[in-house]
């Protein structure tokens, strides 16, 4: 879990279309903070400081403290509103995380141990089932990424959700089947020429080209 970055905002006194373009003008974007049993408040930030953030990568998969008046309150981004001409930010919704709480969210895949794959020095390529994964993960840790090793797959093999160690809390949002993540396939020259076992064989292609197809 990555460090958690301090948001400055201050309180809007002023909302609706006319106040929100005059936020805007002033250089900050408005924003709004909900959930958590409590009132919406609404609140301005510079755009600097979320310019600087949407270029780090990752914005709306990451919590915040969000200070307002010296007093800090745990937010996660839910919703970003852009310009559909610029793509300029226009409004921001977040909400406010209980301590204790468990959200949803698509965690990002990270492939490790493709130096040890022997599917790969064969000659096979990672074909990816999902690059994310839908799980359901403590409000007050949530991780960067989920690790998915290929070192002990071979051409044809898969890697699924069981394979997976998940973080403690963590659990997927599936939990009716052993879903496909990614698969050791042969590249579409291989297979064009029939070259017998390095293809997906049987029913692990039919199950990657049926998972392939759910996204």
């Amino acid at each position: 879990m990555a460090d958690v970055i301090t948001i400055e905002a201050t309180p809007r006194d002023k909302v609706g279309k006319g106040a929100s373009r005059a936020t805007r003008r002033a250089n900050f974007i408005p924003a709004v903070v909900y959930g958590g049993n409590k009132e919406p408040v609404s609140v301005q930030i510079q755009r600097n400081i979320i310019t600087r953030l949407l270029n780090r990568g990752g914005f709306m998969s990451q919590t915040y403290a969000l200070s307002v008046n010296g007093k800090a309150t745990t937010v996660l981004p839910r919703d970003l509103q852009l310009h559909p001409v610029t793509d300029a930010v226009m409004h921001i919704d977040f909400l406010r995380l209980a301590k204790g709480s468990t959200i949803i969210m698509e965690i990002p895949v990270r492939v490790s141990g493709e130096e040890e794959c022997e599917g790969l020095a064969r000659g096979g390529v990672i074909n990816h089932t999902r690059h994310a994964i839908e799980l359901h993960v403590p409000a007050d840790s949530i991780p960067e990424y989920i690790e998915v090793s290929v070192a002990s797959l071979g051409l044809g093999d898969a890697a699924k959700i069981s394979h997976v160690t998940l973080p403690k809390g963590v659990t997927p949002t599936i939990t009716d089947r052993d879903f496909t993540i990614l698969a050791i396939v042969a590249p579409s020259a291989l297979k064009s020429a029939g070259t017998g076992d390095d293809e997906v064989e049987g029913e692990e292609a039919e199950e990657v080209a049926a998972e392939g197809g759910e996204e």
